[in-house]
């Protein structure tokens, strides 16, 4: 049984007082996460440092939401695998379609982070997703087929340690949501394509998130679908109440 992956997308929020608030308050609730669920926590790159200070003896992993792909040099404004490996990350989100929209982020370059990210340690949360005129268009399976193929090129033997969220790119932050048989039917796909690079057995083993206006109120439903094997959150995040509920609905 595939383990459940939640984690959690504070995107550009949290200072470092707000951090320290959010984060004690889920570490003073680490123990009310089911045994067969991952909690991961991802934020910004100034409170990555107190975020793994913070849950080093929890079970709560930290994550980064972005990473170079390059191992150091002159990049400014640039975070590497290493320096996100120093702050006590275990994961990192590759791909998110705010990077692709805002800053021009293409499946080549999230493969060449993925490689970097794997070679450091790091279990990259790689992010795939269709936009609204690309769903009412009819290409949602051309659009996520191109990103997961081009994404996870290459990557066959250290596959064990990838994680794939597909995120609907109109449901995020906008308050719809993918019905549980839309997201089922999509992650089903991303299965099939992931069987057909690399076999049955990493497509067997693949845990695949869903992203977007994932809640409470909801959360439960999307993963209890066949396919879907833990959720990348946004908003719901924020608080450790919505959060924690998130996680406890895992395994309903």
């Amino acid at each position: 049984m595939r383990k459940k992956i939640i984690a959690g997308n504070w995107k550009m929020y949290k200072d470092l007082t707000e951090s320290a608030e959010l984060l004690g308050g889920l570490k003073a609730r680490a123990g009310e996460i089911p045994s067969g669920v991952t909690l991961v926590v991802c934020p910004p790159y100034t409170s990555l440092a107190l975020a793994g200070a913070t849950m080093k003896e929890t079970p709560i992993k930290v994550g980064g939401q972005n990473m170079s792909e390059h191992d150091e040099g002159a990049f400014t404004g640039e975070i590497s695998a290493k320096m996100l490996k120093s702050t006590g990350c275990e994961f990192v989100i590759l791909g998110h379609s705010e990077r692709r929209q805002y800053n021009g982020e293409t499946n080549e370059g999230v493969n060449r982070k993925a490689r970097k990210a794997l070679a450091a340690g790091l279990r990259p949360i790689i992010c795939v997703g269709e936009t609204l005129a690309e769903r009412e268009g009819g290409v949602t399976e051309s659009v996520v087929g191109t990103q997961v193929r081009g994404c996870l090129d290459g990557l066959g033997d250290r596959m064990e340690n990838v994680v794939v969220a597909y995120e609907p790119v109109w449901a995020i932050g906008t308050g719809k949501t993918a019905t549980p048989a839309q997201a089922q039917e999509v992650h089903a796909f991303i299965r099939k394509t992931v069987e057909e690079m690399f076999g049955p057995s990493v497509a067997g083993n693949l845990v695949i998130q869903y992203g977007g206006s994932v809640k409470p109120d909801n959360s439960a439903d999307l993963l209890g679908q066949k396919d879907i094997d833990g959720a990348l959150v946004g908003g719901a995040c924020l608080k450790a109440d919505s959060f924690m509920q998130i996680a406890k609905s895992a395994l309903r």
